[in-house]
């Protein structure tokens, strides 16, 4: 490892949490009640709750993601938890661990890593290409930029119909194109979809974005028919999923499922001692607010019974 100076005049903490969406944020609050020396890093990807256009099923709370992930972020400061907005580059195990951001090197007992995901590409000509220039990948960010102008929504979920609905009520002439012949978005989401009258193209994926300095059509494929189809657009929202963010373990020598996911048990522990992972970037079966936050608590206790089981002989 090329040169030990960078763990040199470190910052000291008991508990180190990589990422600042629910999961994070939520173990920071409970690490800092128990009294923990607490750190999280708001590193990228940036959490996908902030570009959430509405929340309605987190209990107690209607609103917007944004909203929310702010109420959870001064929840963890009044509690004396240390906020830092730097990335995260790269964690290192020796004595303990060493977190190395684009700043500077800190020290800590026990990492949890709350990393999240990145937005799934579709992986089609055109795509990245376009980015930028009419393709999105977030409603809330975008679209006011297509406000009175045609757009479409790729995606058949939660986020992708959350997407559609806002687009259309902020001006936006919308259509949703999705892979099959029903959506996996809640019913509430789909009535809210279908009160609004926005069109869904069924059995349709994208095959090509197309276009001269900005996305003016779209290349269909009904999967059912196999016919081929051109769409005339000015943008297209891309909702198709997230992929785990989980690079940053790799040092760490922690395992990881085929499709990236941080393996974990029941109290969120890794193969690694000292080592939790919460929320999305964790293959767990249900990918929402509550089943993060719900996550990051349980981290949170396994942190804290770590580091009294480990280091209670030096107190």
């Amino acid at each position: 490892m090329e040169g030990l100076d960078i763990l040199k005049d470190v910052e000291e903490y008991d508990v180190a949490i990589i990422g600042a969406g629910p999961a994070g944020l939520t173990s920071a609050i409970y690490s800092a009640r128990y009294g923990l020396k607490t750190v999280i890093f708001e590193t990228l990807p940036a959490s996908q709750l902030a570009l959430a256009p509405i929340i309605e099923n987190y209990p107690g709370f209607e609103g917007n993601g944004f909203e929310l992930l702010n109420k959870m972020k001064n929840q963890a400061l009044k509690f004396g938890a240390v906020h830092k907005f730097e990335n995260v580059e790269r964690l290192i195990k020796k004595d303990c661990f060493y977190i190395i951001t684009d700043s500077k090197t800190y020290k800590a007992k026990a990492i949890i890593i709350a990393t999240g995901g990145e937005n799934r590409e579709l992986g089609v000509e055109g795509e990245k290409e376009f980015i930028g220039k009419g393709v999105s990948y977030c409603a809330t960010c975008d679209g006011n930029f297509f406000r009175g102008k045609r757009v479409a929504v790729v995606g058949g979920g939660n986020t992708a119909v959350t997407d559609a609905i806002y687009l259309k009520e902020i001006g936006c002439d919308v259509l949703l194109i999705h892979r099959r012949d029903e959506l996996r978005a809640e019913k509430a989401l789909q009535k809210k979809l279908f009160e609004r009258g926005i069109e869904v193209i069924w059995n349709t994926v994208v095959l090509k974005i197309e276009g001269n300095e900005k996305v003016e059509r779209l290349v269909l494929l009904n999967i059912k028919t196999n016919e081929k189809s051109v769409l005339e657009v000015d943008g297209v929202f891309i909702a198709v999923g997230i992929k785990p963010a989980t690079d940053i373990v790799s040092d760490l020598g922690v395992e990881r499922d085929s499709n990236g996911y941080i393996k974990v048990d029941k109290r969120q522990r890794t193969n690694i001692e000292g080592v939790f992972a919460a929320g999305d970037c964790c293959d767990n079966p249900l990918k929402q607010v509550v089943t993060a936050c719900g996550d990051g608590a349980v981290a949170a206790n396994s942190a804290f019974e770590f580091i009294i089981n480990k280091y209670k002989s030096n107190k």
